[in-house]
């Protein structure tokens, strides 16, 4: 990715951030207000998901404009992995708060609480489409930054949260039977955390600069050691700065002079996603004085 497309990319993200925390900053304290006045844990629970999604919101957009700042003497690769840290932050936050309301669910099931269910209604229906405009923003950059996707999943999560406290209202008001609030806490939480578990995951890998998800190690090395003139392939490695953004280092066994083995390396290299590539090309026992690094 060019540095015009990751800024224009960065900007766009923005925006859509900056649209989805005017929505959800304005309404967080409406719900947390009702949630208490209510008594109804799936309230709560929605306002909790609400403030880590205000909290995520924040965290993401200074991670943004972070990571736009340019590259210095101390950060060669400037300071686009704020992002990651910001979508690692974020998702073991929101994994948090999911364990505590199956805790709180269960609480609740052994002694059941009062919950009033007009206001607990109303707040609901106005966090539903609170939720659904602001997943509307957000669903476009989730698909390109892990960063906009963990803002994206706390609001896609407070969405059902939204939709779990409308239907245990409803079915508490016609039937009284108030463990229904917990049980559809507790399955809010349920569906949280399994994606969040996979959000931070992702995250991880990027800040342990492991190999990036969907790309096959074996078949790029494949791909590099089939390049004509070359004998053998060592010392590759490949990690993410950022989301979508793939680097490559490696070093490759071929005669001399090397032709246009160069420009077919980073072919290769974009054919597996990899926008920046750095290869030294050795000649052939030049690799000898190498033997006691490990190479994978």
């Amino acid at each position: 990715m060019s540095e015009h497309g990751h800024s224009h990319g960065a900007n766009a993200s923005a925006r859509q951030l900056t649209l989805a925390l005017a929505l959800t900053g304005s309404f967080l304290v409406v719900e947390v207000i009702y949630g208490f006045l209510s008594g109804s844990l799936a309230l709560l629970s929605d306002a909790g998901h609400m403030l880590t999604d205000v909290m995520a919101l924040v965290l993401s957009l200074f991670a943004i404009r972070l990571g736009q700042r340019a590259a210095d003497r101390r950060r060669t690769f400037g300071y686009r992995r704020a992002e990651i840290l910001a979508a690692a932050v974020n998702a073991g936050a929101l994994f948090a708060i999911g364990l505590y309301i199956l805790f709180e669910a269960y609480r609740r099931l052994r002694e059941p609480v009062e919950v009033q269910t007009t206001s607990m209604l109303v707040v609901a229906v106005l966090g539903l489409l609170v939720n659904v405009i602001s997943a509307r923003i957000l669903v476009g950059g989730s698909q390109d930054s892990l960063n906009v996707k963990s803002a994206y999943l706390e609001v896609i999560g407070d969405l059902l949260g939204s939709v779990a406290v409308i239907v245990g209202a409803l079915l508490i008001r016609f039937t009284g039977l108030t463990w229904i609030d917990p049980v559809l806490g507790a399955l809010i939480g349920l569906w949280v955390l399994p994606r969040t578990w996979t959000l931070l995951r992702a995250s991880v890998n990027v800040l342990l600069e492991g190999v990036p998800e969907g790309l096959d190690l074996d078949q790029l090395r494949s791909d590099l050691a089939a390049l004509p003139g070359v004998r053998e392939v060592h010392d590759l490695h490949v990690w993410s700065v950022t989301s979508g953004e793939h680097n490559l280092t490696a070093h490759l066994v071929a005669p001399a002079p090397a032709a246009d083995l160069l420009s077919r390396v980073h072919e290769v290299a974009e054919r597996h996603g990899i926008e920046h590539s750095t290869v030294q090309i050795e000649p052939p026992g030049a690799h000898a004085g190498h033997e006691g690094h490990l190479h994978p």
